[in-house]
């Protein structure tokens, strides 16, 4: 079961936490719920090249505070804040509540799976072999100090007439471990002979304690720590399907 479901849903409230944290009584709920969906469309489109690895909703009272954890933050905040003040001013007029706005630089992109699966999109637009795309950024992850990932790209790779489904992966994914602190993302590259769909999993170390909160915590510490570790065992597996 746990090859099948999405690692993220299947970890909530065990060492995982929703993006979205907020209550709202029935009436209210599904539309701030349209809401933070079309907030997070419209920040994904705004910052596109900021490298937006997720975003943080959270909705005290008659506020609406808003988390960016991004890549290069500097391309957001802009020259003396102008560019977020903008974003704010913007977003603001998407909600009735009073819009916040943080910018959180993720220092590791290489540990971020939302990133890994959008570099190798914009790879695989630009043309680069898919092989060296994924090679590629299974080997800066193992580097930074990721103990295994696994990449799935799928589609008419490299132009071909019958769409396959390739990967590659270098250490361990436990997916079926609960403990186990496990990144999953998805991306899409449009490439001229279609879609190629692109997904990430990247395993950390486990996570012992029984927390929803646990997670950001070792997250934290996890960007704070210096220098990056070699990379471990594993080889390279490649096969269609």
């Amino acid at each position: 079961m746990g090859h099948k479901v999405n690692p993220i849903g299947m970890r909530l409230q065990v060492n995982r936490t929703w993006d979205s944290r907020w209550y709202a009584d029935t009436k209210d709920f599904g539309n701030l719920l349209l809401e933070d969906v079309a907030i997070r469309d419209f920040i994904e489109k705004e910052c596109k090249q900021a490298g937006v690895s997720k975003v943080i909703i959270e909705r005290p009272h008659k506020k609406c505070r808003v988390t960016i954890h991004t890549a290069r933050p500097g391309v957001i905040i802009g020259k003396k804040g102008a560019d977020i003040e903008t974003l704010r001013k913007k977003l603001a007029k998407m909600t009735a509540s009073e819009v916040h706005l943080n910018i959180v630089e993720v220092r590791k992109p290489e540990l971020d799976a939302a990133l890994v699966a959008e570099s190798i999109a914009q790879q695989l637009e630009r043309r680069v072999s898919f092989r060296r795309a994924m090679k590629r950024a299974v080997q800066n992850s193992m580097r930074m100090g990721a103990l295994g990932i696994r990449v799935n790209v799928a589609g008419r790779l490299g132009g071909a007439e019958i769409a396959r489904t390739e990967w590659y992966r270098e250490g361990r994914v436990p997916l079926h471990t609960l403990r186990a602190d496990i990144d999953y993302a998805t991306s899409e590259a449009m490439t001229p002979y279609g879609i190629i769909g692109i997904k990430v999993w990247i395993f950390k170390g486990e996570i012992m304690e029984h927390d929803p909160s646990a997670r950001d915590r070792k997250a934290q510490e996890l960007q704070d720590a210096p220098g990056p570790r070699g990379s471990g065992g594993g080889g390279r597996r490649d096969r269609d399907r």
